[in-house]
């Protein structure tokens, strides 16, 4: 740097990183750091002040994302300019990642510590040296049920729900107990979550793609499939697809529960994403025989804890139970515990009314930028599907939207392999940064749809 600023963090009282940011912030505030003035790399600076690369780092994030400080990929920080530290569309992190929802803190990291210091007061030493067992964990699947007594999932108990290492863990149990012979097939729709794909691959199965119209997956292609390739189990997201944001109509989801008991074909319905009421029956309550229901707490309270769950068809709950058994034994006494005291808190239900009212607030601003475009939304859902306009490509947006520093999810990543690909990307929304930053990055995307580049004009 071409000034005489040294930062002190030697006599401040607070974390080093912290310090340091302070130290820039003043030296900004002052005018001993200029508007356009670069700041050296992390690790230089780090050895000059013989703190970690990762002190320095964090203080660059905050002032990055407080708009005092302006990062370029591959060409370092700098002071922002005058107009980017006062206008909230210029206040934005480094890289806005809106490839995945997350969650905002509205208090569930301190009932998570609450929780933890709980636990570690109150499992006794026996269960912290010996295998899991399913008793051990059905306080837990008691507190989950409670949790799920407004949704139209038909009648269950706890002693109908297996506990997994999240959602995806469930997807993968569920096809381990459900498919049978040396080529099975499982059906999804052609454009949908990824990680059913993946979950089958690891099972060796093969993978057939169902068209959809306005109501739902088609289910007389459904039925050609599973009479045509011998499709045993269809994945589906009834309530919220992903990536589309659709539902499956209430006579939909019936015509395919019908067409399921008739046929004898299992029905996964992955339902993590829904943060309001739904709207129709699962299929675990149409066809109680073959249907499967699979949620977690990823998407409505924290996806740190990885708690996943099953509730299976009554007859197949013993076959599922084995499944996990042989995977991994089943869950840990310590995390069902710190769960269930999670659970438990008094305080729950208000952090999870604050963190769908925040979703809210965010996908209504997301709408408010981008509404004149062919968007997809239901404001209890933490992502949109946004349909790319004439003028641009899928692919070429995305790289477009990662050159200001967003990062989104092309339609790609959501098609099988021999499906039609659309123009189109989803947006997921970021409760994790700030409001301002959050808004910027939808400002920039909603001018890179404004102004396509000349290049990709048709």
């Amino acid at each position: 740097m071409g000034t005489n600023w040294a930062p002190d963090l030697a006599s401040t009282g607070k974390s080093k990183y912290k310090a340091l940011a302070d130290n820039i912030r003043n030296a900004v505030a002052e005018g001993l750091l200029p508007s356009g003035e670069k700041l050296p790399p992390v690790r230089e600076l780090a050895y000059q002040l013989s703190v970690t690369p990762g002190t320095v780092a964090r203080a660059y994030s905050i002032l990055t994302e407080e708009g005092v400080l302006q990062a370029g990929v591959g060409r370092g920080t700098f002071v922002a300019e005058i107009q980017a530290r006062t206008d909230p569309a210029h206040a934005w992190p480094q890289m806005l990642n809106l490839r995945s929802p997350q969650l905002p803190d509205v208090g569930q990291s301190q009932l998570l510590r609450d929780a933890l210091r709980e636990t570690a007061d109150t499992v006794v030493s026996e269960d912290l040296l010996s295998y899991p067992s399913r008793a051990m964990d059905l306080p837990l699947r008691r507190a989950l049920r409670r949790w799920m007594a407004d949704l139209p999932i038909g009648t269950f108990t706890a002693e109908d729900m297996v506990l997994t290492h999240g959602a995806q863990s469930a997807i993968s149990l569920v096809m381990q107990t459900v498919l049978r012979g040396r080529d099975p097939v499982v059906a999804v729709e052609n454009l949908t979550y990824p990680g059913f794909r993946r979950a089958a691959e690891l099972c060796r199965a093969r993978v057939v793609g169902i068209d959809c119209d306005d109501e739902g997956p088609r289910v007389d292609h459904l039925e050609q499939m599973v009479r045509d390739h011998g499709v045993q189990l269809f994945c589906t997201s009834s309530e919220v697809s992903n990536p589309t944001v659709r539902f499956t109509t209430d006579r939909r989801r019936r015509e395919i529960a019908a067409m399921a008991q008739r046929l004898g074909l299992h029905v996964l319905d992955d339902d993590c994403y829904a943060l309001g009421t739904h709207r129709a029956e699962s299929y675990h309550s149409l066809v109680p025989e073959f249907g499967w229901y699979v949620s977690s707490l990823s998407k409505t309270l924290t996806p740190a804890l990885r708690i996943g769950y099953v509730v299976a068809p009554r007859d197949r709950v013993k076959d599922l139970v084995r499944t996990t058994a042989f995977s991994h034994f089943g869950m840990s006494r310590p995390l069902t515990e710190l769960a269930l005291n999670f659970m438990s808190d008094p305080r729950l239900l208000s952090v999870a009314a604050r963190g769908r009212a925040r979703i809210n607030e965010l996908v209504r601003m997301t709408v408010n930028h981008l509404g004149r475009y062919d968007v997809t939304w239901n404001e209890d859902v933490p992502f949109l599907w946004l349909q790319l306009p004439k003028g641009w490509r899928g692919p070429i947006f995305v790289r477009a939207a990662e050159e200001q520093n967003v990062i989104l999810k092309g339609a790609e990543e959501f098609t099988l392999r021999d499906a039609r690909t659309p123009h189109a990307v989803r947006i997921a929304v970021n409760g994790l940064v700030d409001p301002a930053c959050y808004e910027a990055g939808i400002v920039r995307l909603r001018n890179l749809l404004d102004n396509p580049r000349e290049e990709i004009t048709v």
